[in-house]
């Protein structure tokens, strides 16, 4: 079942749980997370950053919308880190159910400005909008880049930004970053901020960079109010890691022959942070609540 953001996370947000957004760049990951959901009845996200969509291209996303849109569990199809309007006009056109504009990095008075006009645009459409504040570290492994220093998020800014944009989701700046940590830096993420941010906004919050993170304050973190947290370094690694193993020991070049054992390997990473989210099971309270499945208006 395909669900826009704000359906997804409501009811993640009234049930105390949050849902991972995998970022998904071809058929093996699609399959990774869209079966993991479905065998252990979890919602997912399917994220596709701007450089993924064009990699894949607008057509791939004709499968990917077959497939969920079929399934019992509610997902949702979101664009991850738009950059611009030309990004979010094309993941709508695609039948994107949510998109990110990412403006962080622009003065706050920008940020608003930019984030509004795309809620314009897409709330009309029922497709959802997560804004973000503050910047995510970059530890210049992940093509989502990041910052050489973090900004964190300003909890009275948190307040101003979401009266004045009407976004449905938003991601906050507390420490993480995108990518896997080097064996000398070591993440710490400021739950004092978390909370305060909390105490002034009341729509779910999103964790960026949350893989490679320690899981209690990953859970810590969804305990205080985050709904979704974004993984795609972790279970990309399993993914690849495996492969170089079967590669590295044969010579094998059928995908069919290499590829499901690190589809496995992607799955186990999936499963376990679906369970340090406290999703797994949680997909019988979108049918329990009649959550409705999102309609895409084509343009």
């Amino acid at each position: 079942m395909l669900v826009n953001m704000k359906q997804l996370l409501e009811v993640a947000k009234k049930h105390k749980f949050a849902v991972g957004a995998f970022n998904v760049a071809d058929s093996n990951f699609l399959r990774v997370v869209v079966e993991e959901a479905e065998k252990n009845n979890s919602p997912a996200i399917i994220a596709v950053h701007p450089t993924e969509l064009e990699f894949t291209k607008d057509d791939f996303f004709s499968y990917v919308l077959t497939r969920i849109k079929n399934s019992n569990v509610p997902f949702v199809l979101h664009m991850d880190h738009g950059g611009n309007v030309a990004d979010i006009m094309r993941a709508i056109r695609v039948g994107f159910s949510s998109v990110m504009i990412d403006g962080s990095l622009l003065p706050l008075e920008e940020n608003i400005k930019v984030t509004k006009e795309i809620v314009e645009i897409s709330h009309p459409l029922g497709v959802s909008v997560e804004g973000e504040l503050g910047t995510i570290g970059n530890t210049g492994t992940s093509v989502e880049g990041g910052v050489s220093e973090v900004i964190y998020t300003r909890p009275e800014d948190a307040k101003e930004f979401v009266e004045s944009t009407g976004v449905d989701t938003l991601a906050v700046a507390i420490g993480t970053c995108h990518g896997i940590y080097p064996k000398d830096m070591e993440p710490k993420l400021r739950m004092d901020i978390l909370q305060a941010i909390k105490q002034e906004v009341d729509i779910p919050l999103v964790l960026h960079g949350g893989s490679a993170n320690p899981d209690e304050e990953i859970a810590e973190a969804v305990s205080i109010g985050i709904q979704k947290v974004n993984i795609s370094s972790d279970y990309k690694f399993a993914f690849y890691k495996k492969c170089r193993e079967i590669l590295a020991a044969t010579e094998l070049w059928d995908p069919n022959v290499i590829y499901p054992e690190c589809i496995k390997a992607a799955k186990e990473v999936v499963k376990y942070k679906m369970g340090l989210f406290n999703s797994l099971d949680k997909a019988d309270l979108y049918r329990n609540e009649n959550v409705l499945a999102w309609r895409h208006e084509s343009l």
